[in-house]
């Protein structure tokens, strides 16, 4: 192996144990919470974690194949994200005031 394969490989090596570790913390923020926003945040970024494992995959194995997966995955977690943020901004809207201009006039 010449030394630019071995310092690819060392990278490489390095992106995935940093993705691990912060899968890791991932899972405990969202044990922990405290909220059902800081989870929502953390599916989100469990997301982007499962897309940058698989461009390392795809790194390693230097193969495109990935790719299309990982353009999928970006936009169900977008869409989810938005999703949950409406959600949750429904949810937490206060009661008892008006709901909109049409309803203030």
């Amino acid at each position: 192996m010449s030394a630019p394969e071995t310092v690819d490989r060392v990278l490489l090596t390095t992106a995935v144990v940093l993705i691990v570790v912060a899968g890791a913390c991932l899972l405990v923020r969202i044990r922990r919470g405290p909220s059902m926003l800081d989870r929502a945040i953390a599916l989100d970024v469990c997301a982007a974690l499962i897309i940058a494992g698989l461009g390392a995959k795809s790194a390693f194995a230097r193969d495109p194949f990935y790719f299309p997966v990982m353009l999928v995955l970006a936009f169900l977690g977008f869409t989810g994200s938005v999703g949950i943020a409406r959600f949750i901004a429904v949810r937490d809207r206060p009661s008892g005031g008006p709901r909109d201009d049409k309803e203030a006039r």
